[in-house]
């Protein structure tokens, strides 16, 4: 069982992404609809985190960064495709919107056991 934040600024997908990950046996933290709570939430206690990559005016690149600074993986949700995320974020796992169950646990899965064994940073 890992806590997982679900950043997502439209409240039905982050809804059904937390029932997902409920589904999966997962602990849901947020959603946070917003970059200053993403932010927030970042700092907390999470094993991951599924990013919506267009907060409103805002992306979620500075919540990547703090994670990727704790050591915390993380996924980007986007239904603009490889071309939505910045060249050098690319690398980084996504999940396509309209979500699709199958592929959002995979991700999911191949998320949190990338991040077995890597010692967290505060």
């Amino acid at each position: 069982m890992a806590r997982i934040l679900i950043v997502e600024d439209e409240p039905l997908i982050a809804m059904m992404a937390g029932e997902w990950l409920e589904e999966l046996g997962h602990v849901v933290v947020g959603p946070a609809y917003d970059l200053g709570s993403a932010l927030e939430l970042a700092e907390g206690d999470v094993d991951g985190a599924i990013l919506d990559v267009t907060l409103g005016r805002d992306t979620s690149y500075p919540a990547a960064d703090r994670l990727r600074e704790r050591g915390v993986p993380f996924a980007y949700s986007t239904g603009y495709g490889q071309e939505g995320l910045d060249p050098e974020r690319r690398a980084t796992p996504q999940i396509s919107k309209p979500f699709e169950f199958e592929r959002f646990r995979t991700v999911v899965e191949a998320m949190l056991s990338s991040a077995a064994g890597r010692p967290t940073v505060s």
